[in-house]
C-alpha cells in the first residue's frame, strides 16, 4: 500500500492504532484523557436564542417587565405580611415591642394559650356555623337567581345590574344599615313584623339565640351577587343545542337541570364554593359592625377573636397565633375539598 501511495503522490496513511500513530499506546500505558462522545443533548444556551437584544430576547424582556411588578406586589403585600404574622405567632409581641424592638421568642406558648382558652371552642363552633350557613344560603339563592336570569326576558339586564348593588356598598355601610334595620326598638324589621302581628320586638342583635342567625342572614345578603354573577357566567357557556337535544329525549325542567346543567356547571360550582369558603371564614367587618362578637360571645368567631386579642388586648403574638390557626384551617379545607372534587371528576 505504501508503494501505491508513493506512486499516486498521496501522503502515506497509517493504520489506526499502529505504532507511531496518535491512537497507538504501548502496552501497560494508560490512554490520555480525551473527550468521550456521548448521546446526551447539549446544554441549552443561557438566555434566549440570538441574545437579549434579538426580537425574541426583547419579547422575553417585555414579558419579564410585566411579570416583575406583579411578583413584587405579591411578595410585598401578601408574602411579607404572612411571613411576619407567622413569626409573630412565636414571639411575645406587645405594644412595648414597637418602641423597644424586643420581641422574645416564646415557642408555642401563644398557640397553647389561644387553643386552651375557654373561648376557642365557642369561636371555632361559631366559625363553622357561620361559614356553613352563609355558604349554603348564598349558593342556593344565588343559583336560583342565576337560573331565573338565564331565561331571557325584558329588563333582565337592568335587573342583573341592580342585583350587584349589595356587592358595591362598603361592608361597614352595609353593617350600619342592617344594624338599624335589625334594631330591637326602632328597627324597620320589627316594625313590619309588629304591624302584621307576627312577632313582638325580637332582639335580633341582642339575643344570644338570634344574633348569630341575624349575622348569617346579613352575610348571605352580601354574598348573593358574587354567587349569582359567577354562576350566571357559567350558565352562559352551556350550549343551547344540548338543551334542545335533551328536550327531544324528553329531558326538560328538572331532568334537564340534572342531566345537562349541573354536570356542565360543576367546575364553576367548585370555584364558587372554594372561593366562598375562603372569603367567608375570615369575615370580620360585618360581624364587628353588627354585634362586635356579642352578645355574650354568641357571634364570636376565630377572626373576631384574633382582632380582639391584637387590637383590644394588644397581645399581638396571641392574635397572630389565632390568625395563623385560621389560615391553616382555610388551607386544610381548600386542599381537602379540591382533592375530593378531583376524585369525583376522575370517576
Amino acid at each position: 500500500m505504501a508503494d501505491v501511495s508513493r506512486r499516486s503522490g498521496a501522503a502515506p496513511t497509517r493504520p489506526v492504532g499502529s505504532e507511531g500513530s496518535a491512537d497507538f499506546h504501548p502496552p501497560g500505558v494508560a490512554a490520555p484523557d480525551r473527550p468521550v462522545p456521548t448521546d446526551a443533548a447539549p446544554a441549552p444556551p443561557r438566555g434566549p436564542a440570538g441574545g437579549w437584544w434579538s426580537p425574541r430576547g426583547r419579547e422575553r424582556l417585555l414579558q419579564l417587565g410585566f411579570l416583575v411588578p406583579a411578583v413584587a406586589y405579591l411578595l410585598l403585600f401578601f408574602g411579607y405580611p404572612v411571613v411576619q404574622n407567622a413569626l409573630m405567632g412565636f414571639q411575645e409581641y406587645t405594644t412595648r415591642s414597637f418602641y423597644t424592638g424586643e420581641a422574645p421568642f416564646v415557642g408555642l406558648d401563644n398557640y397553647v394559650a389561644v387553643l386552651t382558652s375557654g373561648l376557642f371552642g365557642t369561636a371555632l363552633l361559631n366559625t363553622v356555623l357561620f361559614t356553613v350557613g352563609s355558604i349554603a344560603g348564598q349558593f342556593v339563592i344565588g343559583l336560583g337567581i342565576a337560573l331565573f336570569f338565564h331565561r331571557r326576558f325584558p329588563l333582565s339586564g337592568t335587573l342583573r345590574s341592580l342585583l350587584l348593588l349589595p356587592w358595591l356598598i362598603p361592608l361597614i355601610v352595609s353593617g350600619a344599615v342592617w344594624r338599624w334595620i335589625l334594631d330591637q326598638d326602632n328597627g324597620a324589621l320589627n316594625r313590619f313584623l309588629g304591624a302584621v302581628g307576627i312577632a313582638d320586638n325580637p332582639g335580633w342583635l341582642t339575643s344570644t339565640s338570634l344574633a348569630l342567625i341575624a349575622v348569617i342572614g346579613v352575610n348571605i345578603w352580601i354574598g348573593i351577587p358574587f354567587n349569582t354573577t359567577i354562576l350566571y357566567g357559567g350558565l352562559q357557556d352551556i350550549p343551547q343545542d344540548l338543551y334542545e337535544a335533551a328536550a327531544l329525549d324528553g329531558a326538560t325542567g328538572w331532568r334537564a337541570f340534572h342531566n345537562v346543567t349541573w354536570p356542565l356547571l360543576r367546575p364553576v360550582v367548585n370555584v364558587v364554593l372554594v372561593l366562598g369558603v375562603v372569603y367567608t371564614i375570615k369575615v370580620l367587618d360585618i360581624i364587628l359592625g353588627l354585634t362586635r362578637g356579642g352578645p355574650a360571645n354568641s357571634t364570636q368567631t376565630i377572626a373576631t377573636q384574633a382582632y380582639h386579642l391584637s387590637f383590644q388586648e394588644f397581645q399581638f403574638g396571641q392574635g397572630a397565633a389565632m390568625g395563623n390557626v385560621l389560615i391553616i384551617i382555610s388551607l386544610a379545607f381548600a386542599l381537602l375539598y379540591l382533592r375530593a372534587n378531583r376524585h369525583a371528576m376522575d370517576r
